[in-house]
């Protein structure tokens, strides 16, 4: 149901007053009425008021007076005066001073019904642009992007640096640690935060797929393209695009990326129009760009395009007094989101999640807490109730350390899995290439 508007009417006439109040209360406003403006502004102090209708000429404080003392106490409310005596340097001087019009007496109810009616309708729309302007920006906040490390601090003071400009910015650390986050807090804390952020993962794509993703394509330009498409450069005109695993991009999408960002024009797979895009460029790469460059495989102009300003995020690993704020933060968006209540995490688990390595990062952390939350049957999440926790399954060689732990979840889920690694590193929630590297380190054989 729709909140009444509230109307405050003040003038020396009674008749005028009782008019008036009787129109608006019939029209469903909320009416008060006042003599003077003494008694308006005594009403101010228990509260404000959508609109007010005042009489220019009053013994005491006059309209005029009145109209400044209320923007005064509340800028936004609507002042509409009322006038036998219209003059143009009064109405000139009551409409500087932040009146919305005036109207000349004897009043036409349906004349300044209408006023009043625009007049609110207005202000509603002010409201609501204010309003989804916040709700824009509490919905793209990055709310995984916390903690009180050194690390993490001096990241925050980094973006707050960068977002200010139009640099290109490369994003650099392991996969999970989250660049992507990164990225859009650069981009919601810049002028572009009106218009969309573009995400491209050119890991995922193959190059043909990757350069109509990038670029768009025309209709008929290749077999099952039945209709025209806008590429992601072109959907990010006044925005950002961020093109994460940058350093798996093809040696020939290497140089139409460079043209591209540096013309900031393309043109459409199977096209002749040359097409134009604002756009500010983030990438992100968890691979050392350097080693690409001296094998041959990442070109050098490119390289130092987009190696403007660097980022980098450290693992897990390298922050945990994060972990506990990270776990909680966690622990209360699952709680929210399965609308359970498990309202803490035990001192054992709690030791275990710091003194872990993280393979996965802050991905993996969240995972994690997730599952916990999903078995965990009491008030606190238990050591139990983490999908890496120490199995009683597991031969107990004496040697309890970290990475003897971690050898022997990682062997036994390899085993669960008959060795399939992508299902392995699946379960463990790491990606291959991590995996491979943990099998090597500890010398894994499939038995």
């Amino acid at each position: 149901m729709k909140e009444k508007k509230s109307i405050l009417i003040v003038d020396d006439e009674k008749i005028v007053r009782d008019s008036l109040y009787h129109w608006f209360l019939e029209e469903g406003y909320e009416v008060i009425s006042a003599e003077d403006g003494e008694t308006a502004l005594k009403y101010f102090e228990k509260g404000k008021f959508d609109l007010m209708l005042v009489d220019m000429k009053m013994p005491g404080i006059s309209g005029l007076d009145l109209l400044e003392k209320v923007k005064e106490i509340d800028p936004d409310c609507i002042f509409i005066l009322i006038t036998a005596f219209a003059s143009v340097p009064s109405a000139i001087k009551a409409l500087k001073n932040g009146a919305y019009d005036y109207i000349t007496k004897p009043i036409d109810p349906d004349e300044l019904n209408h006023i009043v009616e625009k007049a609110i309708h207005q202000k509603e729309l002010k409201d609501e642009n204010v309003q989804l302007k916040d709700k824009i920006d509490e919905i793209i906040k990055p709310d995984n992007l916390i903690g009180e490390s050194r690390q993490i601090k001096k990241i925050f003071e980094l973006i707050s640096t960068v977002s200010q400009t139009d640099t290109t910015v490369m994003i650099r650390g392991e996969s999970g640690t989250g660049k992507e986050l990164v990225a859009k807090a650069i981009h919601i804390n810049s002028k572009r935060k009106y218009f969309p952020i573009i995400t491209v993962n050119c890991g995922a794509l193959a190059e043909s797929i990757l350069e109509s993703e990038l670029f768009g394509h025309e209709k008929g330009a290749f077999t099952g393209a039945h209709f025209r498409r806008k590429g992601k450069f072109e959907m990010a005109d006044g925005g950002t695009i961020f093109l994460d695993e940058i350093g798996s991009v093809s040696p020939k999408m290497q140089i139409e990326l460079l043209r591209v960002i540096e013309t900031k024009q393309f043109v459409r797979v199977g096209g002749n129009e040359t097409i134009k895009s604002d756009f500010r460029v983030i990438a992100a790469t968890n691979e050392p760009l350097e080693n690409l460059l001296k094998e041959g495989k990442f070109r050098e102009d490119l390289y130092y395009r987009l190696n403007v300003f660097t980022i980098f995020i450290p693992p897990l690993r390298e922050r945990r007094d994060d972990i506990p704020i990270l776990a909680y933060f966690f622990l209360n968006k699952f709680n929210s989101a399965m609308n359970k209540n498990i309202k803490n995490i035990s001192r054992e688990a709690m030791e275990f999640l710091v003194n872990y390595e993280w393979p996965g990062n802050v991905r993996e952390l969240e995972n994690a807490i997730e599952r916990a939350l999903v078995v965990g049957k009491t008030e606190s999440i238990k050591i139990e109730d983490l999908p890496f926790h120490i199995s009683p399954t597991f031969i107990d060689d004496g040697d309890h350390s970290l990475s003897a732990m971690e050898k022997k979840h990682i062997a036994k889920v390899l085993d669960d899995n008959n060795w399939n690694i992508s299902k392995s590193a699946e379960v463990l929630q790491i990606d291959r290439v991590t995996l491979y590297n943990k099998i090597n380190k500890y010398g894994l054989r499939k038995s």
